[in-house]
């Protein structure tokens, strides 16, 4: 009996201890259908208070009703005037404290700009557009100014390129002190800065890499207003909406809201890169009987004196790119390729520490170190012997073209040959067009390249729906080194008329301004370019699809985009976008008899939004974005659990628990 009391009351013990534990495990489970946070942190206090003047130290804390947290401050947050030490930002639960390094300045506005960087701990809801003030002296300066930065050659939105100003007008400002006040553009290129005094002043932007916050290294991207700034207020009104649903904008009302409007807030800088490359010689070496210089930049022409030959007789053929980056000496003397070392005395530009370009002199040793020992070559020389003998092989010239089955009346025909050729191709090459099943001679034109020896280009005037062939002898070119090239006999037949359409842009407003047209395809690259005469650019065969249009104001008539210098005083060429997107079908014509107008008021917008690379962001709505990021969690939730009985679980949603994750919980417990 009483064996049987103890196992009944060990019983009880046991089935209570079971009941707590599934009370317990039930209690863990998140509340069904928990609403989203969808407002942002709210400020309570700070201290300083904001706007507070005669403040001595640079400790500030700012306290909000929620916990908080600062994404990527370093980049994020901008704080003005420029600190030479980046101050110390952290967040603790509620708080936010900011440590000021530099000593404060008197008399001074400082504005931290916290852009959208502060968020909720968990919904990550940002303050948008928040920032603090406070000032050293009796009066906190307001004023702001805004606009926006793009590249000057193609319009692109400039993301995180500092925009700072002066008040010394003198250029001398810009290159040699810190910017007084700054701002940081967003990813559409925008910015303002804040805690502005009244005054003038100059305004620039600096991609400034060591943060000196000064035009200290041509190699940066910069922009410099023409314009002096001077700062203005004027109470103005705007319409804002207020939505029932905001993601079908189904709209409640629209209200009429009052607001202090800051100016100018519509500038525009174009930013540009002076072209300064730091020159250097980068590499030499000789492979057999070529020799090159590599340079870092492009320079002019060195000089190069032999040293252990003579160096007067003609014992090379000069290959270079257009502006001297790449220099190749093809060796043409036999007694200077049988010698296994060439020394020369080279003199080059080479940029120093005070970013000069000034000429120096080095030696330099070029030695083929393909070549064998001789013993080598002797064994090398039987080897070639059996070889030829048991299979000849023939090595010709080579010959390289850009030639196609189907050729567009608007191309040239480049030939390169492998090695610098001995003597003229005229006569050498013909040019044959099909009428009546026979091939003709026609004329055409042969140019050599100015630079490079090698290359050269077939010009002629194509007709519709030709056919044509090029024929060259075997053995009827050969190299400096002795390669005879190998016949060559290609025919290609010109696209149908047909085939093509037509397209002629008229402008208005570019007056006697030298000027060219870039055709451009969906990726924003060029594919044609025409001079623009009589206000009219004509685009001539055109294969069918999309392009779009930029125009050049070529001030030099050279023919090229010019950067801009800012010790020249030289702004960039103004570049300007057709908002049109022009649609070419086959066998077609378009010229619009309403001119395109070059209108610089508008060239914040004007470039069209499918061709443009850095795309302003569609802000989803917070409920939506935090659905997508609970759904990934879930996923990445159910993945780390595999298959288990247990990976439909959802522990401790911190937005709620939704479908059931909770009865889940209370199940398996």
């Amino acid at each position: 009996m009483l064996q049987f009391l103890k196992r009944y009351v060990l019983f009880l013990l046991v089935s209570g201890v079971i009941s707590l534990i599934a009370v317990a495990c039930a209690n863990m489970a998140a509340p069904e259908g928990g609403a989203y946070d969808l407002d942002p942190p709210k400020v309570v206090k700070s201290n300083p208070g904001f706007n507070a003047t005669r403040v001595k130290r640079g400790k500030i804390a700012i306290e909000f009703d929620e916990n908080v947290t600062i994404e990527k401050p370093s980049e994020n947050v901008i704080i003005t005037p420029p600190q030479k030490s980046f101050p110390v930002i952290n967040t603790v639960n509620r708080k936010v404290n900011i440590e000021l390094r530099d000593t404060l300045l008197a008399n001074t506005t400082y504005t931290i700009d916290f852009t959208n960087a502060i968020v909720d701990n968990n919904e990550k809801n940002p303050i948008e557009n928040f920032s603090y003030s406070f000032s050293t002296g009796d009066v906190v300066d307001s004023m702001a100014i805004s606009g926006v930065a793009l590249t000057a050659d193609n319009l692109e939105p400039v993301k995180g390129i500092y925009v700072g100003l002066h008040s010394n007008l003198n250029d001398t400002a810009f290159t040699k002190t810190r910017f007084e006040r700054i701002g940081r553009t967003n990813e559409s290129g925008m910015f303002i800065i804040r805690g502005v005094a009244p005054g003038k002043y100059r305004l620039y932007a600096l991609d400034d890499a060591n943060r000196d916050y000064m035009y200290d290294n041509p190699s940066e991207a910069i922009a410099s207003l023409e314009a002096i700034i001077e700062p203005a207020s004027e109470r103005a009104l705007r319409h804002d909406t207020v939505y029932v649903d905001e993601e079908k904008k189904i709209i409640d009302t629209v209200k009429a809201v009052q607001y202090t409007r800051f100016l100018p807030d519509n500038i525009v800088l174009r930013t540009f890169k002076s072209g300064f490359q730091r020159r250097f010689l980068q590499k030499y070496e000789r492979i057999q009987n070529k020799l090159s210089l590599f340079f870092g930049a492009p320079t002019e022409m060195p000089e190069m004196e032999p040293l252990n030959f003579d160096g007067n007789k003609d014992w090379f053929v000069l290959e270079k790119t257009p502006d001297n980056d790449t220099i190749t000496y093809w060796i043409k003397d036999k007694e200077v390729m049988a010698m296994d070392t060439l020394s020369f005395r080279v003199t080059y530009l080479k940029t120093d520490t005070l970013n000069q370009s000034l000429p120096v002199t080095d030696t330099l040793v070029f030695m083929d170190r393909t070549r064998r020992p001789a013993k080598d070559d002797k064994k090398k020389e039987k080897e070639k012997k059996k070889d030829e003998e048991d299979k000849p092989e023939i090595t010709f010239l080579n010959i390289t073209n850009n030639l196609s089955s189907t050729w567009d009346t608007h191309k040239n025909i480049s030939l390169l040959f492998g090695e610098p050729i001995v003597d003229t191709l005229p006569g050498k090459i013909k040019l044959r067009q099909l009428k009546d099943t026979v091939y003709h001679d026609v004329p055409f034109r042969l140019e050599a390249d100015s630079v490079n020896p090698r290359k050269y280009t077939i010009r002629n005037k194509w007709k519709y729906n030709d056919e044509y062939r090029i024929q060259i002898d075997s053995a009827s070119i050969y190299s400096i080194y002795g390669l005879w090239n190998n016949g060559f006999d290609q025919k290609f037949k010109v696209k149908a008329e047909d085939q093509y359409g037509q397209l002629a842009v008229r402008v208005a407003g570019v007056d006697s301004i030298p000027s060219f047209m870039e055709l451009l395809d969906k990726t924003d690259k060029p594919v044609r370019k025409t001079r623009v005469i009589d206000d009219i650019a004509v685009f001539k065969d055109l294969d069918p699809g999309s392009y779009y249009v930029r125009i050049i104001l070529d001030e030099n008539n050279n023919g090229v985009w010019d950067t801009g210098d800012f010790e020249k005083k030289l702004q960039p060429e103004m570049v300007y976008y057709s908002p049109k997107e022009y649609k070419i079908r086959a066998f077609s014509e378009i010229f619009d008899d309403e001119p395109w107008i070059i209108d610089p008021a508008k060239l914040a917008n004007q470039k069209p939004l499918e061709i443009t690379k850095q795309k302003p962001q569609e802000k989803e709505s917070r409920r939506k974005q935090l659905e997508d990021r609970e759904q990934k969690e879930n996923q990445q939730n159910r993945g780390r659990s595999g298959n288990s009985p247990d990976s439909n679980m959802n522990n401790n949603s911190r937005y709620g628990t939704r479908g059931g994750s909770g009865q889940a919980m209370n199940d398996r417990n």
